[in-house]
């Protein structure tokens, strides 16, 4: 009772958090817990209520004091919105949960819808002030940089970020709505909100790096943007409610950008967030126009398959967070309602890291090629002296085998003679050199000279039968194959051998030096990389996988029936193994 009574002496307020289960209205309704004077209500679109075994404080406030009560309200629903706003004197309006981003009707009615049924409550419970928590992104039409942008940036004509150009509707609502029926209003737009309990920003860009996509830089990389801890954004709503209550003209019916003063690259900014969970940095360099060229394919495979597989306004959204600059002003909310930080960047990414570290990447993990336990790529390639070689073990030796090889090339397709020619040349050069090794003293100049055994130009027996039993076999066969197709006993050996020339043919004549050349290449770098980045590059390959696999079901499902029946049909014949025979029973 003693703390009860302590309590009603500081005379509280009561107030109402929508969006009160939400990441930024957790740490709100934490915040206004903590200063002791406020009745707070938090409503949300869950029926009931589930605590975090973190929340310790508002357990404490929800079951030994009135201090703090659970609503389940439906925006969509005045009657429900009275229930929760009768007798409360502030309004705190942040995002509701369950908005899906790729239905718009939903979203409408959520969102601008909401937005009218809140403001016309407000004035019939005699509400006195409303804070809505907007975006940065209003302002923002995906196509061009902002810098130090202040609050007389206008709405944009046309933007494709759908939540973005509603909740535009909804605080032009709001802010519209002041200083009538004597209900002060204004909106704090907050732009790039990150902290613990962030369910999209900092969640999205780790499973970005849990596939290994998070390696890319899109564009140049030099994109400044601004980030907002989210207890500041909290600290931001009780310094405008604070300016509300002492009727500052200054403040009522604005909007004001919130950050954390502190604009930085995105790339520097995602850089800490993914080293510090022991991810890679982004190294890899992507043209942001072949992003968008991407974009435009997964936007056709969003519009045919649906929202089920992923998300196409979020991906748009963070690329373009990503390639733009985006930077504002934060003087009007210094000045209008008493706003600064209370939590620097660089504490708040080090709050964020240490909230999200049990997604962090598992540190059996190698962070660079460990050789302690066979990889893939080295049992692939059978872990010889091949395999070290191709997986630059040895980086000298390997270096000295590329040089070589490349050599050769050069010497046998790029030298401008023949292939019989430079393989003559080059046999002679052998001869050569083999015999002038072998008139060579066993000391010159104080180097020691090792002799060639003459048992690495033999060839024993065994070998050699093998080899003339091989030839034997291999000319039968051929004979054989031959005198069938001069019969026409097998056509279908006759339209193998005729395609398979014929490809040759192609090859030798023009793809077959390229194909040389790019292989050499390949070989000495693909399987590198692959045991460097296994892990990423056998997620990226699941996820093609996956997508593949649900775009044939998506051509099946789209197909004629005719087509259907005739695939049915050919996997029964594929199946079928002739009439059974029956036994003689006699």
């Amino acid at each position: 009772m003693a703390v009860e009574d302590r309590f009603a002496n500081l005379n509280p307020k009561t107030c109402v958090v929508l969006g009160g289960r939400g990441f930024v209205g957790r740490s709100l309704v934490l915040r206004l817990l903590k200063l002791g004077n406020w009745i707070v209500r938090i409503a949300d679109s869950a029926q009931s209520l589930q605590l975090h075994h973190s929340e310790s404080l508002l357990q404490q406030a929800l079951s030994s004091s009135s201090r703090a009560s659970y609503f389940h309200v439906d925006l969509r629903d005045k009657r429900s919105i009275i229930k929760v706003l009768q007798g409360s004197s502030v309004v705190f309006y942040l995002d509701i949960a369950g908005v899906d981003g790729n239905d718009f009707y939903t979203c409408y009615k959520l969102i601008v819808q909401g937005a009218k049924n809140v403001i016309s409550v407000c004035r019939e419970c005699r509400v006195k002030r409303l804070i809505y928590n907007s975006s940065a992104d209003v302002v923002f039409d995906g196509l061009h940089d902002i810098r130090d942008g202040d609050e007389s940036l206008a709405y944009p004509w046309k933007t494709d970020n759908m939540l973005s150009d509603l909740k535009a509707q909804a605080e032009a609502l709001i802010l519209s709505a002041n200083d009538i029926d004597g209900l002060l209003t204004c909106s704090l737009r907050p732009s790039n909100v990150f902290g613990p309990g962030d369910t999209e920003f900092v969640p999205y860009f780790l499973k970005l790096a849990r596939y290994g996509f998070s390696k890319f830089i899109i564009g140049t990389g030099d994109n400044l943007s601004d980030f907002t801890f989210s207890e500041n954004v909290t600290h931001a709503h009780i310094c405008a409610e604070e300016a509300l209550n002492f009727q500052m003209v200054s403040a009522a019916g604005k909007a004001f950008f919130i950050t954390n003063l502190e604009p930085m690259k995105f790339l520097e900014f995602l850089s800490l967030l993914l080293e510090g969970l022991e991810y890679q940095r982004p190294f890899i360099k992507l043209p942001a126009k072949l992003v968008q060229y991407i974009l435009s394919v997964l936007k056709w495979v969003h519009k045919k398959l649906g929202p089920r597989y992923f998300s196409y306004p979020l991906l748009v959204h963070f690329f373009q967070l990503a390639s733009y600059t985006r930077t504002f002003n934060c003087m009007a909310a210094q000045k209008d309602i008493g706003y600064s930080p209370i939590v620097s960047l660089e504490e708040g990414v080090t709050l964020t890291i240490e909230s999200f570290s049990h997604l962090a990447r598992d540190s059996s993990f190698p962070r660079c090629c460990s050789f302690t336990e066979q990889s893939k790529a080295d049992k692939l390639l059978g872990g010889g002296k091949v395999a070290d070689i191709l997986l630059w073990r040895d980086e000298k030796k390997s270096f000295a085998y590329f040089l070589v090889l490349v050599l050769l090339f050069y010497w046998s397709f790029l030298s401008g003679r023949t292939f019989i020619s430079s393989a003559a040349r080059l046999l002679l050069l052998a001869t050569l050199l083999l015999y002038g090794h072998g008139f060579l003293p066993s000391k010159l100049f104080g180097f020691h000279i090792q002799r060639i055994p003459t048992s690495y130009f033999e060839i024993s027996d065994t070998t050699v039968k093998d080899s003339v039993t091989t030839t034997v076999y291999l000319w039968n066969r051929g004979f054989q194959n031959i005198r069938g197709l001069a019969q026409g006993d097998n056509w279908s050996a006759f339209f193998k051998i005729a395609v398979f020339l014929y490809l040759l043919k192609l090859i030798l004549s023009e793809l077959f030096t390229k194909m040389i050349g790019i292989g050499l290449v390949i070989a000495f770098m693909a399987f590198f990389v692959y045991e460097q980045y296994e892990s990423e590059i056998d997620g990226l390959v699941d996820f093609l996988f996956t997508s593949l696999k649900e775009f044939m079901i998506y051509l099946m499902r789209i197909s004629p029936v005719s087509i259907l029946r005739l695939l049915h049909y050919h996997d029964n014949f594929q199946r079928y193994e002739g009439p059974r025979k029956v036994k003689d029973l006699r």
